[in-house]
């Protein structure tokens, strides 16, 4: 089977598997507020599951200190392939206000790649489900 056949087959049903990397948890508040029947997000067919090896993605929240560099590749590389990375909130995708932390290892993009990115500081489940819209709109090919 040929890769945009695996990716479109990625589009039906997202499952999800979400890495906290030392995050305040107003990410991560937001995302299961994008999953209770208020937002719904599972009328996507996206589910989160308790495994990165039956994770279709994986969202990313917090800041990558170092302890938290070695588990996060180790994540990535346990993930069956093709695997959709999504920076979710400010401090995945630029670290903001840890730009200048002692202990902060640069963005989640400098560590694995990333497919794509939901900014906001925490982002609302609106701009979540945005995002996934736009994610999933990209992995069918459409614009």
């Amino acid at each position: 089977m040929s890769a945009p056949i695996k990716l479109k087959a990625l589009t039906k049903s997202i499952w999800v598997f979400h890495a906290a990397c030392s995050p305040c948890n107003n990410c991560d508040i937001e995302i299961l507020d994008a999953l209770t029947p208020r937002y719904d997000l599972e009328r996507f067919g996206i589910q989160l599951v308790g495994s990165v090896r039956h994770a279709d993605a994986i969202l990313v929240t917090g800041m990558v200190n170092r302890k938290v560099v070695d588990r996060i590749k180790r994540v990535y590389e346990e993930a069956p392939k093709p695997c959709v990375v999504v920076a979710v909130g400010g401090c995945a995708c630029s670290e903001i206000i840890f730009r200048d932390s002692y202990n902060a290892c640069g963005p989640i993009d400098k560590i694995i790649p990333v497919d794509a990115y939901i900014p906001g500081c925490p982002p609302k489940p609106e701009a979540i489900i945005m995002g996934v819209v736009k994610l999933v709109k990209a992995l069918r090919g459409e614009k």
